[in-house]
């Protein structure tokens, strides 16, 4: 019996034994691309199409009285990203313009409204909000919540997060998923340049612009079921092999590369070792990393939530700094840059310090404080039953008392 050809640098099986370089699609994909990653774009047959130039300022103001457009703070393949002012208001937005070639697929318009709506809907505080949708002249844009934050990408770089924090990100990544995916709502490109994280160290991801719908009736959504949409280096297996059957699983994949980024500073691409024979983390860290990397949907966790409640039983275990990775792209900013937060600033780190499942880190810290009580009081009544009993024999007898009798 023949065995089927296997790629060399993933394992993963290949269709025809005259694939270019031996290599399955995703793998030689990788080997050849030089150019940094846009935040979001399209890979057809054709390959990933110029990224055009963001439209100016002054382009834009006409089209959006109600908005004072400051600047641009970054850009991707679908559109560009601008720091805005909503006059009535008085409050700082982000608005998010799409690129003119985006707008001419076929039926656009009225997939665009429909699957905005359903974004704008989306409601959670680990997820960017959507407040207003709409076109504007030739630009289609959403105005969105603004973040004064940096994304995880520029965090990794600068080094400046420990085991313990990246398990408090990956943890509120989980709830965010949890949350989308309940709506039925798939990210598909889950990242590092799409994660945020506040000044007070919350979590937000941001562009659910390449999200499918995964309840109800099969329709084309934004994007076409024959694209693969994505980062090549983030995507699940089955985005390249079959993007027409991609659900929530492919998100689980995506933050298992991630969360190996994280704490690591490395991608697990090709043959990579567990994280334990990276860095100083818990070595039951490796079976939730690399679970979450299954080929097979099937295989891996099948709600974001799960990966979360694996990650609460272990609890980490080093205060480590994660590394960079010292090859990855530049990302592309999509909020006002700010100082990288420190572990003092990240609120749900309290979690870590509260009572928790038992063998999980909190639950050892609440047996370790009770015990230490118990021997605290024992230690004290101890001390207390010896000074007594030292006066006891210690002190002078009393003298009984002399009773006169008198006649």
């Amino acid at each position: 019996m023949t065995e089927s050809p296997q790629c060399p640098s993933c394992n993963a099986p290949l269709a025809t034994a005259s694939t270019p370089q031996g290599l399955c699609a995703r793998c030689l994909l990788l080997s050849v691309r030089n150019e940094p990653e846009a935040p979001e774009h399209v890979i057809t047959s054709g390959g990933a199409p110029e990224r055009p130039a963001p439209p100016s300022v002054d382009e834009l103001a006409p089209h959006f009285p109600g908005l004072e457009i400051v600047e641009c703070i970054g850009q991707g393949g679908m559109g560009a990203v601008y720091r805005v002012v909503q006059k009535g208001l008085e409050r700082t937005a982000a608005l998010k313009v799409l690129h003119g070639h985006v707008a001419l697929q076929a039926g656009f318009a009225e997939r665009f409204t429909r699957e905005a709506r359903t974004l704008a809907r989306l409601g959670h505080e680990n997820l960017v909000a959507v407040h207003e949708f709409g076109q504007a002249g030739p630009w289609y844009y959403f105005v969105m919540e603004f973040v004064d934050g940096a994304d995880l990408r520029h965090l990794m770089r600068a080094g400046s997060l420990s085991a313990r924090e990246a398990l408090s990100i990956v943890g509120q990544i989980c709830d965010a998923l949890q949350y989308a995916h309940d709506q039925s709502v798939v990210h598909r490109d889950i990242k590092p340049e799409n994660i945020l994280v506040d000044r007070r160290g919350r979590v937000r991801i941001l562009d659910f612009g390449l999200s499918k719908l995964t309840g109800g009736r099969a329709e084309p959504t934004l994007t076409r079921t024959d694209q693969v949409m994505g980062t090549p280096h983030y995507m699940a297996p089955e985005q390249w092999e079959r993007p027409g059957e991609v659900d929530h699983r492919a998100d689980i994949y995506s933050l298992g590369v991630v969360f190996y980024e994280l704490l690591t500073g490395e991608l697990p691409v090709g043959r990579f070792d567990p994280p334990s024979k990276r860095v100083d983390v818990d070595v039951r860290l490796d079976e939730v990393v690399l679970r979450s990397l299954e080929r097979e949907p099937d295989r891996r966790y099948q709600h974001a939530s799960d990966v979360k409640t694996e990650i609460g039983r272990v609890g980490p275990t080093s205060e480590q700094p994660v590394r960079a990775s010292s090859d990855e792209p530049p990302a592309d900013v999509s909020s006002a840059s700010a100082r990288a937060p420190t572990g003092d600033s990240f609120e749900d780190l309290a979690v870590l310090f509260a009572p928790g499942e038992p063998g999980s880190a909190p639950a050892r810290r609440t047996s370790r404080l009770g015990l230490f009580l118990i021997v605290f009081f024992v230690s004290l009544l101890a001390a207390v039953a010896c000074i007594g009993l030292y006066d006891a024999l210690t002190s002078e007898p009393v003298p009984e008392p002399t009773i006169y009798k008198i006649y």
